[in-house]
């Protein structure tokens, strides 16, 4: 099996290198899981959304929008693609009240 260059990383010798190493293995796991909080909250409503309850749909938004928010401010997606995913949800959400055309 070959070793492709990118999987290969060279050891850091140096301490603030060795340092940053262990800061990066920290960090990677926090955004991991808030990434993972984010996609979880978002897919709960949209499953709320597909059963039709109208009312637990926008309790369960207000709840996601803090999630989104910390998201975007933390710096782990971008404030448009927070703003976006807020908008498409609410959306959805008061198309529950409205009649099929």
């Amino acid at each position: 099996m070959a070793t492709t260059s990118k999987a290969k990383k060279k050891t850091v010798r140096i301490a603030s290198g060795l340092k940053r190493a262990r800061q990066d293995v920290k960090l990677n796991a926090a955004n991991t899981a808030l990434r993972s909080k984010f996609r979880t909250v978002i897919k709960n409503v949209l499953k709320t959304i597909g059963t039709g309850d109208k009312a637990k749909a926008a309790e369960q938004f207000k709840s996601a929008q803090v999630v989104i928010d910390s998201v975007a401010d933390k710096g782990l997606f971008h404030k448009n693609k927070a703003a976006r995913h807020k908008s498409r949800l609410s959306a959805k959400i008061k198309a529950l009240s409205a009649p099929a055309a």
